[in-house]
């Protein structure tokens, strides 16, 4: 009998890979399977931006330490980041929520009050969904919907040899705070009375529970006329991305470690926890950053923006990726971040 194989074995990414491969798309699909959004025609001068996520208690949320309302914003932002990573802009979204009787109507209120807010942040409409029961806790899944002119969409396949590679805000903040928040949970059930203690972790708390999408970013971009050769947003950590850009654009790429942007608060919380902080930069994920290449001619244009670092550039094919460590040396990189669907309790 052959050997079935394991869900681990073949990973978030290979297992989308196989159940799509027997899928073929018409030619009114301009863009299917393999990108933040899906690319659909809408007008003589846009198209149409579609995207889905998923988000399951206790797996990409712990009620213990996870307010409602915090948890309907982030699953709002976390679609309307993939519309952003098309350099597209988000317009409306449904929502669909399996609950179960723990829940009462008070508390799915204030999960939907987080997604009110978020959506009146940037502009989004809800226009629908769907509600049903569930044996096990609380899952949401929004489909957001938005727009974005023909000649400005950026796919994950434009990457060009020499391009810069940038990066917005900082990274690994997401995993810093998720060790802090885990960290207080285990004290918090392992004694009566016990008080979480979360003083000085503001800064990594706040993006690990309600991150925001880098909307102002292509705001930014946009006033100093530069289109991405290529974006994606940093769900899974920076490798996995970088991953991403290169594989479909099939180039290779060099980073520096020395220009990785990690926030003070982030460094301070892996020091505790006896973490280099250079692991959750390169694999911590959720951070809803955008990662993005322009070309090397636009080096004093990008240079200009605020909250964005340029941290390598693209390289031949014929070159793997790889970072320039602190002392000279080149490490390979390897696609090994955050991968929520597949962890063993």
């Amino acid at each position: 009998m052959e050997k079935q194989r394991t869900l681990e074995e073949v990973g978030e990414f290979g297992l989308i890979d196989i159940l799509t491969k027997p899928f073929s798309t018409s030619e009114t699909t301009i863009k299917g399977v393999g990108d933040d959004c899906a690319v659909l025609p809408y007008s003589e001068s846009e198209y149409a931006l579609v995207t889905t996520d998923l988000l399951m208690e206790g797996i990409h949320f712990d009620l213990v330490y996870s307010p409602l309302k915090h948890i309907g914003y982030k699953a709002v932002m976390v679609n309307a980041s993939d519309v952003y990573a098309m350099n597209g802009t988000p317009k409306k979204m449904t929502v669909s929520i399996a609950v179960s009787a723990k829940f009462s109507v008070d508390a799915l209120e204030q999960l939907y009050e987080g997604m009110r807010i978020a959506c009146e942040r940037i502009g989004v409409e809800l226009i629908g969904g769907d509600t049903s029961a569930s044996m096990t806790g609380l899952a949401i899944s929004i489909t957001m919907l938005g727009t974005v002119a023909k000649d400005k969409v950026v796919y994950r396949s434009g990457a060009k040899p020499t391009d810069l590679i940038c990066v917005s805000g900082d990274l690994g903040a997401a995993y810093a705070g998720l060790q802090v928040l885990q960290r207080e949970k285990a004290v918090f059930n392992g004694g009566k009375g016990a008080q979480p203690k979360l003083e000085g972790y503001e800064y990594p708390l706040q993006r690990i529970l309600k991150p925001e999408a880098r909307y102002d970013i292509l705001e930014e971009l946009a006033k100093h006329n530069i289109v991405p050769t290529s974006m994606i947003d940093v769900s899974d950590g920076l490798t996995s991305e970088l991953f991403h850009i290169c594989t479909q654009s099939k180039v290779g790429c060099k980073i520096y470690e020395e220009r990785l942007p990690i926030n003070v608060q982030t460094a301070e919380v892996c020091k505790e926890f006896s973490v280099e902080p250079l692991i959750p930069a390169l694999h911590g994920g959720e951070d809803y950053e955008l990662l993005f290449t322009v070309p090397l001619t636009q080096y004093e244009e990008v240079k200009k923006i605020k909250d964005i670092s340029i941290i390598g550039n693209i390289a031949e094919a014929s070159q793997e990726m790889g970072m320039i460590s602190r002392s000279g040396d080149f490490v390979h990189l390897k696609a090994q971040g955050w991968n929520a669907a597949y962890v063993k309790k």
